[in-house]
């Protein structure tokens, strides 16, 4: 296994797509194995995906694209604005809140990033926010909305790692309001710091209760999603099925912005957007094949035991291993093949799935906001122009909030899984 992880890295360094990268490097170990047959080859993209627990994935993908285009963001962006507008940096508050709220929508640190940048962002800079801060500020906060249920990552991670789906979607409610806090925080500070003003007057409590009214399809969202998982109604795949049905109707009758070009329209990007995730999880399996067959998870482990068999030095020991990756890898990759290596060794040593699981995508979607290779950061950077040493430059006091904050969850398991405890 060897060759073939150096393989893939040198197909990413010259930039060969990833679920190539993957194959081909995954086909160079049954090259290495002459004695196994090279019909398996063919058939592990096919087994890979015949998962009924995976229908999750590009079923949420769906129904957060519906959502997006039934006209829930800009009712969110308004409620932000209500909630949060009157605090220090007004607008850099509305985006840490919007993020969270998108969280129950999209599901994805990267589309939420990118939206933001779009929508947000060229007012942020208007009203006199340094673009290196507006970049920050929408790529870091991204790692709120992959976290909310029903994060993609968190649902590659159950169905890799055979962990509750449900349980993670209770416990990724909580990391997701903790990050918003802690970002919130971090605004406050740097707005002091840089004399970034509230963007309105505080909000009257009709004025409040009257946008929650007028968002409550999207905030009933994730509440429905985890009732229906609780209380049995749904599987996690059934539940997918459901957030789309929920997507169009809310869209059709109670936004009235759904139209049938819209829905054609999204439905044609869905299939965009699955295609390329389930060709990446097809492939995985041809080069995660080799890696219980050479008792990769039995060497790293033993590895990493022989440094230091304290839960907590190789839980941070992962944990960095992780951002490394990270930074240059697609997380549901790093989700997809490093999953079966590292969740054994965590639970060897007692640390609860559920808790782990949701360190390891919290993680690794912070590479999505780290150079040289982050997703998010490079998706913000290129909407608005923003050169990547201006964003590494304001980058520090975002990266060292989230190391403090994961830093606490890793410290304070109780706290990530009082509510999965308490529902399930």
């Amino acid at each position: 296994m060897l060759i073939v992880g150096i393989l893939l890295l040198a197909f990413l360094a010259i930039g060969m797509p990833i679920a190539y990268a993957i194959g081909i490097s995954g086909f160079a170990f049954f090259l290495q194995h002459p004695e196994l047959p090279m019909t398996i080859i063919a058939q592990l993209p096919i087994s890979q995906t015949q998962n009924f627990t995976l229908l999750a994935v590009p079923l949420f993908i769906l129904a957060g694209n519906l959502m997006n285009a039934s006209g829930i963001t800009n009712r969110l962006i308004k409620l932000s604005t209500v909630l949060t507008g009157h605090m220090r940096g007004g607008l850099a508050q509305v985006n840490v809140m919007l993020s969270t709220l998108m969280g129950g929508v999209s599901g994805s640190a990267i589309a939420d990033a990118a939206m933001e940048a779009r929508i947000l962002c060229p007012a942020m800079i208007e009203r006199g926010y340094s673009p290196g801060f507006t970049a920050n500020c929408t790529a870091w906060t991204g790692l709120i909305t992959a976290t909310i249920p029903p994060g993609v990552g968190i649902i590659l991670y159950g169905v890799t790692g055979e962990v509750s789906i449900g349980r993670l979607f209770a416990a990724g409610i909580f990391v997701g309001i903790f990050l918003t806090a802690v970002y919130m925080f971090t605004v406050w500070i740097i707005s002091g710091r840089k004399g970034y003003k509230a963007e309105r007057a505080r909000a009257s409590f009709q004025e409040c209760m009257q946008a929650i009214v007028e968002n409550i399809w999207a905030l009933l969202f994730p509440i429905l999603l985890l009732v229906g998982l609780r209380i049995g109604v749904f599987t996690p795949s059934e539940v997918g099925s459901f957030a789309c049905v929920y997507a169009v109707f809310v869209g059709i009758f109670a936004y009235k912005e759904l139209s049938l070009k819209k829905l054609i329209q999204t439905l044609g990007e869905s299939v965009m957007d699955v295609g390329g995730i389930m060709f990446i999880i097809a492939l995985s399996g041809i080069f995660g094949y080799g890696i219980p067959f050479d008792r990769i998870p039995d060497l790293i482990s033993n590895a990493i035991l022989g440094f230091s068999t304290n839960r907590y030095i190789v839980l941070f020991i992962i944990l960095f291993i992780l951002i490394i990756l990270g930074m240059f890898i697609d997380g549901s990759v790093v989700i997809l093949l490093f999953t079966p290596i590292f969740l054994p060794l965590a639970a060897q040593l007692g640390w609860d799935p559920v808790h782990f699981g949701i360190l390891f995508c919290t993680i690794i979607t912070m590479g999505n906001m780290t150079p040289p290779v982050g997703l998010a950061m490079s998706a913000v950077c290129t909407v608005l122009n923003v050169p990547i040493s201006e964003y590494i430059k304001e980058m520090w006091p975002w990266f060292w909030a989230t190391v403090l904050a994961v830093s606490v969850l890793v410290f304070f398991p109780g706290l990530v899984l009082a509510l999965p405890r308490l529902l399930f």
